[in-house]
């Protein structure tokens, strides 16, 4: 019996090791000079030093490495999304606090976002969903964003009984 289980995980040894005839191609690199001409927009803007954590010229990006080059750029692309997710979380977080004042009196909505901000769990899922959300959605996720930033700066407590009373004329009679 051990005798079988060895030869089992040999075999599946050598299938592991042995490469396919039909494997895929080795996906195409990193386009260098596209990622080095980012690094040349940062520090073009003076975003260079917050973005990537260097400060660069724009003699020093012409001439590093590729391998510099990549470090640099994987730094600026978690700036960017530590920054995208945050700014998601923030309007979110907004807008959901926005809603549920509809629905009952918050007695300090700043301090209550504060605490939901500060929160692990809340924090963690939220990143999760906008990552993901990020990869999904690409681009289109500054059009969402930029509703939840007009959302955050609607009157809903305006635009909701008056909505209602047009809709429902009888109920504007009750009312008078």
């Amino acid at each position: 019996m051990a005798e079988q289980i060895d030869h089992a995980i040999n075999e599946m040894i050598d299938l592991l090791e042995t490469e396919p005839a039909n494997a895929p191609a080795a996906a195409p690199g990193p386009d260098i000079p596209s990622l080095r001409e980012q690094l040349a927009i940062l520090v073009s803007t003076g975003r260079c030093k917050k973005a990537t954590g260097a400060n660069l010229t724009q003699e020093q990006v012409r001439r590093l490495e590729d391998k510099d080059v990549m470090k640099y750029h994987k730094r600026y692309e978690a700036y960017v999304g530590a920054k995208t997710t945050e700014t998601l979380i923030e309007s979110f977080l907004c807008f959901a606090i926005k809603a549920l004042s509809l629905a009952v009196k918050i007695k300090d909505s700043g301090a209550l976002m504060d605490e939901l901000k500060n929160d692990y769990i809340i924090t963690k899922e939220l990143s999760q969903m906008s990552g993901s959300l990020a990869l999904r959605c690409g681009r289109m996720l500054a059009v969402a964003n930029g509703l939840l930033i007009t959302a955050k700066h609607v009157d809903f407590s305006e635009v909701i009984p008056q909505q209602i009373t047009e809709q429902n004329p009888e109920i504007t009679e009750e009312l008078n």
